[in-house]
This record gives structure tokens, sequence and C-alpha cells, in this order.
């Protein structure tokens, strides 16, 4: 026992002399230090940064204060390394201040203390220093001045000195042990929250909506606390999986007219099941900052519009009275992601704005959709909007119950064209259970095992009728 208890009072006068030596030899690292820094953005407002300083330690132990980080820093993924010497430097303790200074905190460490006020003596043209005692700080200040209770005070205080435990920037601390003499060059990387980035495209269609010219956008948006200067700046494209701690433990349209495209700024690869993004050359992100940067150009891409009309699989069960069902026709643009469509490259989620340009040659927005992350080769489907100049009409001519389960009805989808050409509509019918089509007066095909699809000509200032009979059972 007697020896437990020797081992024990041995182990804390060795880290007590640690922490005092530390303190005698503490050594302070800003950015003014650094040599590089690397950011690498995820999806999920989530950042890897990492910072490389050259800084020169005292040998033996002693304190590190590693200023100018983050203040959204996770501080249990903090990671420092010695890239020149790893055997000579180590950590034996990190902290991680984060009381930063402001007015109230200043205050509320000289609760109980004499401060000084300056007031200002309007009728005599001059300063007066009172000497006051804090008494409390909590939903306004009280004073005790000369015996007396005063419930805030309108003159200015000065306090004498900042309190050790107060810092005005957020600042990793570590105990460290250094066993050489030269300088290290110091890696620390860590994990940070509120520094996100999306991507934004503009497309901008020909005069027949055949052909188009694409612009990707990444828009970068920093609220970490920290700058990060001439910064090698990678993106990663890709839903990382994220632990979730449980509660009680923790613009607009850039430019419409585009030559042939430019070298591109990102280097695309991929990165186990993501991508990345990496910018070809250096950038500062400043704190508070959106930043914009181009990451693709394609010109003359090839693109399809469609119309089409959706069915809904309700209408097969019962026996509808009254008006005809009026439909809406979707507008819907759509291209193959492919390098002989001038693409080619993964396009990662974000949303996509079409431009065109009017009589006048003016660029008007046309719609927008939101497209998930696109590998090279598939295609891209956009709903733009709804078609003014295309009307759809729906009457169920005949409908027979043949049992309980069994649903026989007839159909007759008038479509009618008010444009100045002739257009082609799709007419989709979402069916179920075990349906079949009796009569139909155009040929349609079967789009899946619940679906099919009439592909109707429609010419301008025309209309077509689609008739079919389809039975549905349960």
């Amino acid at each position: 026992m007697m020896v437990k208890n020797c081992i024990v009072a041995a182990t804390f006068l060795f880290l007590s002399y640690t922490i005092a030596a530390a303190e005698n030899r503490v050594t302070e690292s800003s950015v003014d230090d650094q040599e590089s820094v690397e950011v690498t953005v995820y999806n999920s407002d989530l950042s890897l940064i990492k910072d490389m300083r050259h800084v020169t330690l005292p040998k033996e132990e002693g304190e590190l204060r590693f200023m100018d980080v983050a203040s959204h820093i996770m501080p249990e993924t903090v990671h420092v390394k010695s890239l020149n010497y790893p055997e000579a430097f180590s950590v034996l303790e990190q902290n991680y201040e984060y009381d930063l200074m402001s007015a109230d905190k200043l205050l509320d460490k000289y609760v109980g203390k004499k401060i000084k006020i300056v007031v200002w003596n309007k009728y005599q043209d001059r300063k007066e220093v009172v000497e006051a005692s804090l008494l409390s700080n909590n939903n306004g200040q009280i004073f005790k001045i000369n015996d007396e209770i005063f419930l805030g005070h309108p003159g200015i205080k000065i306090l004498p000195e900042i309190p050790e435990n107060l810092i005005a920037k957020p600042t990793l601390t570590w105990i460290y042990s250094n066993r050489g003499e030269k300088s290290h060059n110091l890696e620390v990387s860590y994990l940070t929250n509120n520094i996100s980035w999306k991507a934004d495209y503009v497309v901008v269609l020909n005069r027949n909506d055949s052909s188009a010219d694409l612009s990707g956008w990444v828009t970068l948006h920093n609220e970490s606390g920290a700058t990060y200067t001439n910064a090698t700046l990678k993106l990663i494209a890709g839903d990382v999986h994220r632990v979730k701690e449980r509660f009680e433990e923790r613009r607009g349209y850039m430019k419409a007219e585009m030559a042939m495209a430019d070298a591109p700024q990102f280097k695309e690869k991929a990165f186990f099941e993501y991508h990345i993004y990496d910018l070809q050359r250096k950038t500062t992100i400043k704190d508070n900052q959106k930043k914009q940067i181009r990451l693709l150009v394609a010109v003359g891409a090839t693109v399809k519009k469609e119309f089409l009309v959706n069915g809904n699989q309700g209408y097969f069960t019962r026996q509808y009275t009254g008006q005809n069902l009026k439909q809406s026709v979707n507008v819907y643009v759509e291209f193959k992601n492919s390098k002989d469509n001038s693409l080619g490259i993964p396009l990662p989620a974000g949303i996509m704005r079409l431009y065109k340009k009017d009589e006048e040659e003016s660029l008007q927005f046309v719609g927008e959709d939101r497209i998930g992350h696109t590998p090279k080769d598939e295609e891209v489907k956009l709903k733009i909007g709804e078609a003014f100049d295309v009307v759809a009409e729906r009457i169920q001519t005949d409908y027979v119950k043949r049992s309980t389960n069994l649903h026989e009805s007839e159909w007759e989808v008038t479509v009618r064209n008010h444009k100045e050409e002739d257009i082609t509509i799709g007419i989709i019918e979402p069916l179920f259970g075990n349906w079949e089509v009796i009569s139909n007066s155009h040929p349609y095909k079967k789009v899946d095992a619940f679906s099919i699809r009439f592909d109707t000509d429609v010419p301008k200032d025309g209309e077509v009728k689609v008739k079919y009979r389809v039975k549905v059972g349960l």
C-alpha cells in the first residue's frame, strides 16, 4: 500500500512539474508562421483543414498555443505531427480554448473587484475618474461607489488588465515534449463545421431547344471563424456517412455568352466511393465569405425537349362524372452527360437553371430543377415547368365493375397544340395489379411492369384524341 501511495505521489509531482515547466515555456504560433494550408470541403457542411506551420520550440516540456484556428473546430478530431522530426515531438495534453473575450465576459471576471469609471463632466468640460466596486454583472451592472449602490453607470469602464483565462481568438493549446533542438514543420489537421459548398449550373438553350451551352459554378460558403489564405482547395462530392451524436453527449446567372471552353480550373478524379475536384491554383477563403469558382464549361451539348402528360393510378378503380379532367402538360429537357456530348465528367448535385434568348436577343429565365450526383455517361432529365400553349383533357367514356376486384374502364385523352410548330406529346399511364389493355386507338409501349406510354404527334393548332380501354384486377 505504501509503495502504491509513493507511485501516485511521484506521478502527481511529475505532472505538476511538467505543467509548471510548461507554464514557463509558452510559445505562441499564429497564422504568420503558416507555410501552407489545405482545405477539403465536403457536401455535408464539413471540412478537413491541414495547417502546416514552421515553429521553433524550447527543448524539454512546454506549452504551445496554436492560434487562428476555426471557431467551429471539432477538437476531438485534431491531429498534430512534426513532418521533419516526428520522433522528437509529442503532445502530452491538449486543450481547446474558446472562452473568447467580450465586454460582458471581461466584466464577469472583475465581479467583486475594483475598477475605474471615466465620466465626462459636461459642466466643467473635463473628465473625472471614479473608483467603483463591481458587485454584479448579471442582467445589468451593479456598482458600489462611495458607500452607495448604483444600478448601472453611464461612464466608460476601465479594467487594469486582461484576465489570463480569456483569449481574443479560438486557440488550441498543447503541453508538449520536445526532444530536439531544431525548428519543427508542424502539420495540424482537424475537422470543422460551417464550411460548405454547392454546385450551380447555368444552361442556355439555343433557338429551337436542340442544343445548349452549360457552365457549372461552385459556391463556397465559409462561416468557420477562420480565414484560409492562399489555400489549396479540394471539394468532395458524395454522401459521406457521419455518426450522429446523442443529444446528451454533445447568384444568380453569371454570364450568358460563352466562347470555347478554357482549360478546367478543377481537376476531377475518383476517390474511394466519391469524387474529388481539385482546384488547380491557390485561392484565399475569407471568413464570412461566399466565393464562386467556375467548375466546368460545355458548348453545344445536344439536348431534347419533351412534353409529358402523367396519369394517376386512382383513375382506374372508380367512376368519374361531371366535367373533363384538366391535366398539366409538363415540359422536360434532357441530355446525356457524355464526352461525345461535350460533357462526360461526374456532375455534383446541384440546381440547374435554364435560360433562353427571346426575339430581342435578351436572355430570359425559363425554369430550374435539382439534379443528384450524376456519373459520366448517365442521362440528366430536368423538369422545367408546364406548357402554356399545350392543353390536355381526360374523360372517362365507360366504366364497368366486373367484380369486387376487377375494374374495366375506357378513356379518351385529348391533347391540343396551340403552338407555332408541330410537337410530340407523351402520355404516361400508371397502372397496377393485373392489367390488360383491351383496345387502343394509338400504339403504346410498355415502360415498366406498371406503366404504358403513348407518343403522339400533334400538328400546330391541331388536336389529337387518344382512346383506350383497360382492365385492372386487384
